[in-house]
């Protein structure tokens, strides 16, 4: 997968004092705090799994250094578990992949006033500036690259309906990035509604969307888990012969079926969960080289289609 490098004003690597986490903890010792959601759906499921094995990599490597894995399933439960966090366990640093942007950036924002280095994951905070690092996949290009193939798909246009994630900053640019690639085609948008990235609930929109109205010719269900929903809902309805869905993140299950040439899923936009893996081990870095880290850690979405579908299938992956 191709891999971007965004180096924010200050760059990746800077000055230990120009940074606000300070100095190194004593002789490469650090307190790791790590804060994601519980494994709600199949791509946090991945998350789980790839976070636990940096971890377990990690400290095998490591013996100075100690992680603190908290799991939440909701935003609530997150922020206490961070807040236990500073109260007991004085971590060094925090890696953070919010539950909802809003409700965390607060919490968020005292760990880093404590002068303790902060890494957000994936679902950016609501405030700028709070993270010395932050580490996502392309939620622009991720947006734009599923609007680029509906327009390819659709050169005469069609009605379609939208489901989001949770309410959050990426969600948020993921959908206007689609609108904007889709501006000037005769792609109509009937519906847009929020389910989750949860299987059940996208079932449920997918629903709701099928009853009220007749044609729909696709569907960008935004997420792999969403799309088995959705799938599951037209299936049901005895519409599959009506329309395709395009999900996102690369889930195995969706990668087989666009390698399959299945009609209804013709294609995906990759979204790797291993990128928790890749903001633990930049941030133990922190603390064991000479060369502190800031900045932006972006990992670029692909297009996958039968013809590179190989290449990005993984049997043995969680997710």
């Amino acid at each position: 997968m191709k891999r971007l490098m965004n180096i924010a004003a200050g760059a990746l690597f800077a000055a230990a004092l120009a940074l606000p986490g300070g100095a190194l903890a004593q002789e490469g010792k650090a307190t790791i705090g790590v804060s994601i959601p519980s494994a709600t759906h199949g791509w946090t499921g991945g998350v789980n799994f790839h976070a636990q094995q940096a971890i377990d990599e990690l400290k095998a490597a490591y013996p100075d250094l100690t992680f603190v894995l908290a799991t939440a399933g909701d935003p609530g439960k997150q922020v206490s578990d961070i807040e236990d966090m500073m109260a007991t366990r004085n971590i060094d640093a925090l890696v953070v992949l919010p539950f909802e942007s809003d409700p965390l950036t607060g919490p968020v924002k005292r760990v880093a006033d404590a002068g303790k280095f902060v890494t957000v994951v994936d679902r950016g905070l609501s405030q700028p500036g709070i993270q010395d690092l932050y580490v996502a996949g392309d939620n622009t290009a991720f947006g734009r690259v599923a609007g680029d193939y509906f327009k390819e798909k659709m050169p005469d246009g069609g009605k379609i309906v939208v489901l989001r994630g949770i309410p959050t900053t990426i969600d948020n640019e993921r959908v206007e990035a689609f609108q904007k690639a889709i501006e000037g085609s005769n792609i109509e948008i009937e519906g847009m509604e929020h389910g989750d990235w949860n299987r059940d609930k996208a079932f449920e929109v997918m629903q709701d969307f099928l009853s009220k109205y007749a044609e729909i010719d696709a569907v960008w269900a935004s997420d792999d888990d969403m799309a088995l929903g959705v799938i599951e809902a037209i299936k049901q309805a005895g519409r599959e012969g009506d329309m395709w869905v395009l999900g996102g993140a690369g889930m195995k299950q969706m990668i087989e079926k666009v390698q399959a040439g299945d009609k209804m899923v013709p294609a995906d936009v990759t979204y790797p969960p291993s990128m928790i893996a890749t903001a633990i081990r930049l941030t133990a870095d922190r603390f064991v080289s000479k060369a502190p880290m800031a900045g932006r850690f972006v990992i670029d979405s692909v297009l996958v289609t039968p013809e590179n579908a190989k290449e990005h299938y993984f049997p043995d992956s969680p997710f």
